[in-house]
């Protein structure tokens, strides 16, 4: 309670922002890369918060994410969005079979694909 912002961990922070969200009971949360510069331990602490407040609000979230570890823990339906457009919805199970160039690449982390540095 004593610290500045500025003097609290990643982690910290995370959670901070988690209570300061679900403080007034939302029926809609949003998450902009909720683990982003986190180690993966502290990311899945932060993961696995999401999930049960998720749970004992009810409520409805969107994540928007490139870690997929996060995703695939957190939700139930992802959509990749290339260009400004969807290239590609389905439920989270579905992502290693999505038989899409784009999703295969992106969920690999390979830097051949038609997702290039240029585009």
């Amino acid at each position: 309670m004593d610290l500045l912002p500025s003097e609290l961990s990643g982690g910290m922070q995370k959670r901070v922002g988690l209570a300061r969200a679900i403080a007034a009971n939302p029926e809609i949360i949003l998450f902009d890369e909720p683990t982003t510069g986190l180690d993966p331990i502290m990311a899945d602490v932060i993961n696995e918060l999401i999930v049960d407040c998720v749970k004992d609000l009810g409520a409805t979230t969107l994540s928007i994410t490139h870690d997929m570890s996060s995703a695939r823990k957190i939700a139930d339906k992802v959509a990749m969005i290339y260009h400004g457009e969807i290239i590609w919805y389905g439920k989270v199970e579905e992502l290693d079979n999505s038989g899409n160039p784009y999703i295969e690449q992106f969920i690999n982390g390979r830097a051949k694909g038609p997702i290039t540095a240029q585009n």
